[in-house]
């Protein structure tokens, strides 16, 4: 079987946004879709079978924590991530690249990391055991756990840093890719390149012709969370109009309600964020009803959900605002049980797939820019 085919299903006029059906040996994907983190193969606080429930297309692992914790020989010897997980939808790996840039220093303000062309040096933040990263053995690892689809491994820089750094950050990048392309062994993994390139407009394009011009089934951007909001849109613009359009885009890292809509407003596909699952895990519920705040959730732990009989959103059909109210959640949360963190994570992901699920639609039926309207209002 191919390792991936792509098939734009609609187009919306007013915008790049799209639909698509993007098919893995693991089954189908349609986008635009938000794809949940299970960074040590699971999602935390649910079962494979509530992901099913909740139709979640597809999950995101991380490839330096599975390396660390159990091992990626012994995933392999367990039949690879779906087999070992139970889970038989898609699922895509990371390179562990952002995990090894995002560790910066330990408490003595010693660098964990130590970065030049040919790998990474690091030490695990488990036990400050050494290891070493390449963009070959990232490709191995990736290809032990089996995923449907892999990244090659890139730099990640902080999103206003400076020009020099930011290209000499997107040269080894694409250093890099080459690297991973020819390490590339299993025919059945799709590879995704990533295109860097910070704020700037010339090195983003420059990253975008480059990366596609090699044979990836697909690409990634990295690092592009900005303030002003308005810098990360240019970046999104900028970048997926150099990209070819037959092939699906990734957004890494990006899965706030706004960002979303901009994100599929300029034509990417794909979007992976721990903020739905994390949130959960401290009591913050996303909710169609906090619109008008554009924050889009709220804290049931607050004093003011004690007693409250209304489920976590009026909108929303799945078993946790079907059978719960507030209050229960509220008195979950202040008991420290367990299940607290089950019901909100259950519900949180409800209202993305929801969400997910109402874009395709507008973009189905030309009613995109009315349905962002009402939720950015």
């Amino acid at each position: 079987m191919r390792s991936l085919s792509f098939k734009i299903i609609a187009r919306d006029p007013a915008s790049k946004a799209r639909t698509s059906i993007i098919k893995t040996p693991h089954g189908a994907v349609a986008t635009p879709a938000f794809v949940p983190v299970g960074t040590q193969a699971t999602v935390k606080a649910l079962t494979a079978r509530q992901l099913e429930e909740l139709g979640v297309p597809m999950l995101m692992m991380n490839t330096y924590h599975l390396f660390l914790r159990p091992g990626a020989e012994l995933i392999a010897d367990h039949g690879g991530l779906h087999r070992f997980m139970g889970w038989n939808r898609p699922i895509m790996t990371d390179s562990g690249g952002f995990q090894l840039f995002s560790l910066g220093k330990n408490g003595k303000g010693k660098s964990l990391v130590d970065i030049s062309d040919e790998k990474i040096v690091f030490r695990s933040h488990i036990d400050r055991s050494a290891h070493e990263f390449t963009p070959e053995r990232s490709v191995r690892i990736q290809e032990k756990l089996g995923a449907d689809l892999i990244f090659a491994l890139d730099e990640c820089l902080p999103f206003a840093a400076d020009e020099a750094a930011a290209r000499a950050s997107m040269e080894r990048t694409h250093r890099w890719a080459e690297r991973c392309v020819a390490a590339k062994k299993r025919k059945e993994q799709a590879l995704f390149g990533i295109v860097q390139g910070g704020r700037y407009k010339e090195l983003r394009q420059q990253s975008a012709a480059f990366i596609s011009s090699l044979p990836f089934a697909g690409y990634g951007i990295g690092s592009i969370f900005g303030e002003p909001k308005k810098e990360t849109q240019n970046v999104l613009r900028w970048t997926i109009a150099a990209l070819p359009e037959k092939k699906p885009v990734h957004l890494l890292g990006m899965g706030a309600v706004d960002d979303l809509f901009m994100g599929v407003g300029q034509g990417a596909d794909l979007f992976d964020c721990v903020l739905p699952t994390r949130l959960a895990r401290v009591g913050y519920i996303f909710s169609s009803e906090c619109r008008k705040r554009k924050r889009w959730r709220y804290r049931v732990t607050n004093s003011a959900f004690k007693a409250d009989a209304r489920p976590l959103d009026k909108d929303c059909g799945c078993y946790v605002c079907t059978n719960c109210s507030r209050a229960y959640v509220h008195h979950l949360f202040k008991a420290n049980e367990l299940l607290a963190y089950t019901l909100a994570t259950y519900h949180n992901l409800a209202f993305f797939s929801n969400l997910m699920a109402s874009i395709r639609g507008a973009i189905t039926n030309d009613s995109l820019s009315k349905l962002k309207k009402r939720w950015l209002r």
